[in-house]
């Protein structure tokens, strides 16, 4: 593999820790010691702001910004949105003998930085040395509620060390923060209120219409002197109120203002301990552990179980399901870059997490996509198309992307969804959502393939012509395979589901025909497309990625100095299309996607032949890799794959965490675990699993949901472990044997 980690955080099994601090890699920390919990995000920059490199981000999801872009080819996009920074509730300004604090020019020591993933917590510590002579110890403590959307609380400690004496304290909200891409400010003027100890504003999206409610409940004045006296600590507490329900005006102030009053009956300490209960409760379900073997060296082990714990951690964060108007951005809400979109990755890598860990949150993702349906049949029209396209990039349903080669050419939204939908009801067994919501969006999905497929004149089969696949560093091509195979079962799926419901439930058939138009003719006409779709094959099983790549200019990727990633900052674009080097797999992600469907030895075959030529540009990339390399039974790249996904942003191996989280490799950074090392298969009739421990690995314990059921995993050495903690008994294939899990637990001899 061509990329390398740098290294900068210790290793703790529940923490995140900077011991001092590099200007250099502030932004880095930022985004690392980002907090969200689905409603606000915030980076971890510093309350006082100063001259350090900074991306002052607070964010609150689903807030945008729209704009105009310039006429151009009809299906090309003519305006666009992108999230925006709202309400940054932790302006502050600290004074001391006529000196601000500013760590980008004060003198300070003994700097740590520790996120705790046991209570979201994040907490800041250093010493001020002044100008005037005095030393002041300064920590700085923050959370979101995780169960209270618009709240945020912040502590700031002050302990002098050498004086007693007098600091100026300043604390506000203000939304007069700028987008830093485009270098603007997008909120107008607005509603404000300011009493001793009380800070509120109301303000107005400049073109999006769109309003938020702030507000600050201090235990001190806003503007304050605080006498401090060495040897003591005196603290200062803010409960903050964040709201954006799609209200506006009066309503919205008087919600904010009840919303605050309900949130100033908690004190910091209380919400605190209501936060570490409720992420113990959540460890208590998605907690992954890794034990080393004795004999090994543990550093490397300790390393993985922090990089599992953080990516866990925050996928809970980022989405829990408390809203069907939201999806998952690329970055989460930890950073600008994407503009804050949700791509097809939601689907097709994000959504296991929340189908084993939190089914409800499953539900309502794949809700948000049915509640913008009308999006994207809009966006079919606009293609020439019928049915629905969904959007390559996003936040409310409309397509965002203005470069056509992805808006136009990319159909791995609507493929996504329409196996997000198949993987959903497969695992929980909710047929009411197929009934109610997936029929729906698979009907206007199979509208959409059949009307942009295309049949070739000399061999009949149908494909999908002028594509660009997931593998992004080859567009306009024909046949691409993963369109093509993903074309062919989400049709299949379609036509499944509808035949289905004309058995099963005709009553709802009835009402789906007359609600869509469904013509008589159409469900023929996706199976006769799906049974007839080509996919370029040899005839030992090498699958050609699309038309023509076998025979492009091949390129050796580790040859490629680590300095010149990301590609896209350092080549000229058009370079990267001219070589067999991939992006992201593509050939290797449907056959993630749908693993029963294929046999070993072609897995085998395509995995020796792309995994080489892929570059892993792309976040998902190494856990797809090394989820295929452990079936394989290749352990070594499963296990360095695996450390490659976990760590991605920890140790910045693509060099770009300064802008924001990788969501998806977080995603798939759990997905590896399971799907990897446990051996789950979830696209079967049941549930398989192929235990295969790593070397250096004594036990992994971790558990899932399947079903309304709650099954425990402990791999050891010897043997697996299959605990049933809730719900009835239930067939299990483990290496390839149909099992019995019950209440009396199951042992499996490892093979």
């Amino acid at each position: 593999m061509a990329k390398a980690p740098d290294k900068y955080f210790l290793t703790d099994p529940w923490k995140v820790i900077e011991h001092g601090f590099d200007p250099a890699y502030a932004r880095v920390s930022e985004s690392v010691f980002a907090l969200s919990n689905e409603n606000l995000g915030i980076r971890g920059y510093f309350d006082e702001g100063g001259s350090t490199d900074s991306l002052r981000g607070a964010y609150i999801n689903g807030v945008y910004e729209l704009e105009d872009l310039p006429k151009s080819y009809r299906g090309i996009v003519d305006k666009t949105h992108f999230m925006i920074p709202a309400a940054d509730w932790l302006s502050t300004e600290i004074c001391m003998d006529g000196e601000t604090l500013d760590l980008g020019s004060a003198r300070f020591s003994a700097f740590t930085r520790e996120l705790d993933m046991r209570s979201g917590m994040l907490q800041r510590q250093f010493i001020w040395h002044t100008k005037s002579g005095k030393d002041l110890k300064l920590t700085f403590l923050r959370f979101l509620d995780m169960t209270h959307g618009e709240r945020a609380y912040r502590r700031i400690i002050f302990e002098p060390l050498n004086f007693s004496g007098m600091v100026e304290l300043s604390m506000g909200i203000t939304f007069e923060v700028k987008h830093e891409g485009r270098n603007a400010c997008f909120w107008g003027k607005g509603q404000v209120e300011v009493t001793d100890s009380f800070y509120a504003v109301q303000a107005r999206t400049l073109s999006s219409g769109q309003e938020v409610f702030a507000a600050a409940l201090l235990d001190f004045p806003v503007k304050t002197t605080l006498h401090l006296t060495q040897g003591t600590t005196q603290h200062a507490d803010q409960r903050s109120v964040i709201l954006f329900d799609h209200t506006e005006g009066e309503a919205l102030w008087q919600a904010g203002h009840s919303a605050l009053k309900k949130a100033a009956a908690v004190t910091f300490n209380e919400a605190l301990e209501a936060q570490k209960a409720y992420w113990a409760e959540h460890w208590r379900l998605s907690d992954v552990v890794i034990e080393p073997l004795a004999s090994v060296d543990s550093s490397t082990v300790a390393e993985e179980q922090q990089g599992i714990r953080f990516c866990s951690f925050q996928m809970a964060q980022t989405y829990n399901g408390g809203s069907v108007r939201h999806n998952i951005g690329a970055k989460g809400l930890t950073g600008e870059a994407y503009n804050g979109h949700a791509f097809w990755d939601t689907e097709a890598c994000c959504l296991p997490f929340y189908l084993f860990t939190n089914p409800k949150a499953a539900r309502r993702l794949l809700t948000f996509r049915y509640n913008t349906l009308p999006q994207a049949m809009k966006r079919a029209k606009m293609l020439d198309c019928e049915g629905a396209c969904y959007p390559i990039a996003t936040l409310n349903g409309d397509e965002a992307c203005n470069l056509w080669q992805h808006a136009s050419l990319q159909f791995q939204p609507s493929t996504a969804v329409a196996y997000g939908i198949w993987h959903y009801v497969r695992v929980t067994g909710d047929r009411a959502f197929l009934w109610e919501y997936g029929a729906e969006m698979l009907v206007q999905i199979a509208r959409f393939l059949v009307s942009r497929v295309a049949q070739n004149p000399h061999t009949g089969e149908y494909g999908y012509y002028g594509v660009m696949g997931p593998d992004e560093f080859h567009m306009m091509v024909n046949n691409n395979a993963y369109t093509n195979y993903m074309g062919k079962r989400s049709l299949e799926y379609a036509a499944e589901v509808l035949l289905g419901l004309q058995t099963e439930k005709p009553e709802v058939y009835t009402a789906l025909v007359q609600k869509t138009g469904l013509l008589e003719n159409e469900i023929g006409k996706w199976q006769k497309v799906a049974a007839h779709m080509a996919l370029p094959i040899t005839k030992e099983g090498l699958i050609e990625q699309h038309d023509g790549y076998f025979d492009l200019p091949h390129m050796d990727i580790h040859a490629i100095p680590v300095t010149e990633f990301p590609l896209y900052n350092h080549w000229s674009y058009d370079r990267i299309y001219r070589t067999d080097m991939i992006k992201q797999p593509d050939v290797l992600m449907f056959l993630y996607l749908y693993n029963a469907s294929f046999s070993a030895e072609l897995k085998r075959l395509n995995y020796e032949f792309y995994e080489p030529r892929t570059i892993h540009e792309s976040s998902l990339s190494p856990a797809i890799h090394s989820i295929l390399a452990a079936e394989l039974g290749r352990m070594e790249e499963t296990t360095d794959f695996f450390g490659y996904a976990t760590r991605l942003d920890l140790d910045n191996y693509n060099r770009n965490t300064h802008e924001g989280l990788h969501t998806t490799s977080i995603a798939m950074a759990w997905v590896n675990i399971v799907y990897g090392f446990a051996g789950l298969r979830s696209d079967g009739e049941t549930l398989r699993f192929a235990p295969r421990l790593p070397s250096r690995w004594r036990c992994l314990r971790f558990s899932l949901t399947w079903q309304e059921r709650i099954i425990q995993i402990e791999m050891h050495k010897d043997k697996t472990l299959f605990t049933l903690r809730q719900g009835e008994a239930m067939a299990l294939v483990v290496y390839e044997k149909q099992v019995v899990l019950g209440g009396e637990g199951l042992a499996v001899l490892a093979e």
